[in-house]
């Protein structure tokens, strides 16, 4: 794939729409997090377990969350409590446990994340198909170089 210079004016565009985004997306997971009873970093990590179709184990979300493995522990042990996933075996592989997420207040997630998608959702419906496209293979390049970033730190 071929790169391209970026003149300094839409790098400060994209750059000032990016802090907004982040900003009030945090503010958003602030108050997803409050109504649920967790701190944003147990509800960030939440959603990581749904990212997937299947359940992930704790070293996969050490990993996705940039947290330590001890961390990460923490994390599922308070969601374990507050009631939205537990640990389960893996059945191919009994050396591994599995973060899932189910529980007495597992469909509450399913609520919050649905109103995330419906937003999701609107603004999508704004671009054709083919502008979809090009803005997937922009979130997939961001993806891949903040997860670069995070990784190095």
């Amino acid at each position: 794939m071929s790169e391209h210079d970026v003149p300094a004016e839409e790098l400060e565009r994209f750059s000032a729409h990016a802090r907004e985004t982040g900003a009030l997306t945090a503010l958003l997971h602030g108050r997803a997090a409050e109504r649920m009873g967790l701190s944003t970093t147990d509800e960030k990590c939440l959603g990581l377990a749904l990212a997937g179709d299947v359940p992930v184990t704790a070293g996969r979300m050490a990993e996705l969350s940039g947290l330590s493995t001890g961390a990460v522990t923490g994390v599922i042990d308070r969601l374990e409590r507050a009631g939205y996933v537990r640990r389960v075996r893996d059945p191919h592989d009994r050396r591994k446990v599995l973060v899932e997420v189910s529980g007495p207040r597992a469909g509450e997630v399913a609520v919050l994340f649905r109103e995330a998608a419906e937003v999701l959702e609107a603004a999508l419906r704004r671009f054709t198909p083919e502008e979809r496209a090009v803005v997937e293979r922009y979130q997939l390049a961001l993806l891949e170089a903040v997860r670069g970033r995070v990784a190095d730190a």
